[in-house]
């Protein structure tokens, strides 16, 4: 797992790409693209929260349950 910086550094990180990326091809007049472009970008910050807050609940689980 990776620690909670890393995915935060990572988060901006693409919503910076994605906000560059969105600023060039709006501009060359390719708004079409611009917006699935942020689409895309979204969709990969959402899969990475999603898997954050999947091992949020393993661990929560494993506490409760005792598992190792």
């Amino acid at each position: 797992m990776l620690s909670d910086a890393s995915i935060l550094f990572q988060i901006a990180g693409i919503g910076i790409i994605v906000a560059l990326i969105h600023t060039i091809l709006k501009q060359m007049g390719k708004e079409e693209i611009a917006q699935f472009v942020t689409l895309i970008g979204i969709i990969i910050v959402i899969v990475f929260v999603v898997n954050g807050i999947s091992d949020l609940f393993q661990q929560i689980r494993s506490v409760f349950l005792f598992q190792g």
